[in-house]
């Protein structure tokens, strides 16, 4: 069974394209805010990962229905709002296979959101926005 990355967490944010919280998903994401700027960069206006960021904390970038990490790039195809949590379902892949997984993602705080899933293993991890 193939583990995934939690790229595919954030994935499922960035799908609800009606509702004003998606404006607020799109941007720079890490687990340890502390970490950003050994993370990301934004070189001429466009946000990317610095070339050693997965050794930092890692994280997540979001542009609408993009979600981009480290290691897989992802494309939401699945929405739906219930309440403080949203479930998605995106389209991911590592570069060599593609897969569908399937996240519940809660807004804990400004700027702060819970994602997490059930399978294949189950995971919840709490990201920052970084302030790029």
């Amino acid at each position: 069974m193939k583990t995934f990355h939690p790229l595919v967490l954030f994935t499922l944010l960035v799908t609800q394209s009606a509702s004003a919280q998606v404006a607020n998903l799109n941007g720079a994401w890490t687990v340890d805010a502390s970490a950003c700027a050994a993370v990301f960069t934004d070189a001429n206006n466009r946000l990317a990962f610095k070339p050693d960021a997965d050794l930092h904390a890692g994280g997540l970038i979001v542009q609408g229905k993009r979600v981009t990490g480290t290691f897989q790039k992802c494309t939401i195809t699945s929405f739906h709002d219930d309440g403080p949590n949203m479930k998605v379902v995106a389209s991911c892949s590592d570069g060599v296979a593609f897969s569908d997984v399937a996240f519940d993602v809660t807004i804990t705080g400004e700027n702060k959101m819970t994602l997490s899933s059930k399978e294949p293993v189950p995971v919840e991890m709490l990201y920052s926005r970084c302030a790029m």
